[in-house]
């Protein structure tokens, strides 16, 4: 039996742009929110301190819970690669206290090639993931309509 991934990933507005990873595969570059794999013993917040902590650089304090968000791979267009890959996603509004010391992480993931502030009007014109999300920014911030989206990419 194969088990269920929790994450939690960081959404971060500052000066009205998103905070995200720079990411590329064999189809080009996307993007994603900061965060990643609860591990055994440590909580949700204190997980994603620490991703934080190694794909950004720096320290992030973590807000409300905004969304969960199911990825069941053989669903999606990742099918040939996450056809065996279920995340439970937990979105946290997150805040950076000292957004100046972004930098390189001490640990970012295999396709990370950067981190990049996006304006928010600019997100919908992106490769962002997952695409469902981009409804919900506002040139402001970020309004979800509801607090779980199911199993979307």
């Amino acid at each position: 039996m194969r088990s269920i991934r929790i994450a939690a990933r960081a959404l971060i507005i500052h000066r009205n742009k998103l905070l995200t990873i720079k990411m590329r595969d064999k189809s080009g570059v996307f993007y994603i929110l900061p965060g990643g794999g609860q591990r055994h013993g440590e909580t949700l917040r204190e997980g994603l301190r620490r991703e934080c902590m190694e794909e950004i650089g720096t320290q992030v304090e973590v807000g409300e819970l905004l969304y969960v968000r199911e990825y069941i791979g053989k669903n999606h267009e990742f099918r040939k690669t996450h056809h065996a890959f279920h995340q439970v996603e937990n979105v946290f509004r997150c805040h950076l206290p000292a957004p100046e010391n972004i930098g390189p992480g001490s640990e970012v993931d295999k396709k990370q090639v950067g981190i990049e502030w996006i304006p928010l009007p600019e997100i919908q014109a992106r490769r962002f993931l997952p695409e469902v999300i981009k409804s919900f920014f506002t040139n402001e911030g970020f309004e979800p309509n509801t607090n779980y989206l199911g199993d979307v990419n």
